[in-house]
């Protein structure tokens, strides 16, 4: 693996983490009603991601430039995250996400 793979597949793993989070916070301030600056940059953060994903015809551009770099195709994740979490997450993570938000929004008009 070349160094530039690495640190692609490196950045991909951050990067995947920080979304991570941001969907674990916007799930606790659903729960909790918490309603501070980190809510809207959690939210804004997943959505400039799926904007992303979506104009690159649903791939994440990461993918492409590993590729680019000697990655098999569609293997930028398989370094650090578990091939089936990588193969569904696209799948999963819009529909978490919008259950989400639909929990902020009922929890924001209950508050």
């Amino acid at each position: 693996m070349t160094g530039r793979l690495l640190f692609i597949k490196w950045l991909h793993s951050v990067i995947a983490f920080f979304l991570l989070a941001c969907l674990v916070y916007v799930l606790y301030a659903g729960i909790t009603a918490t309603f501070n600056v980190f809510l809207p940059v959690a939210i804004a953060t997943i959505l400039i991601e799926g904007a992303a994903i979506s104009l690159n015809k649903w791939r994440c551009p990461l993918t492409t430039l590993a590729e680019k770099y000697g990655a098999k195709k569609g293997s930028v994740a398989d370094i650090f995250m578990p091939r089936i979490i990588a193969d569904n997450l696209f799948k999963w993570t819009p529909l978490l996400f919008a259950a989400e938000l639909a929990l902020v929004g009922i929890r924001y008009v209950a508050a």
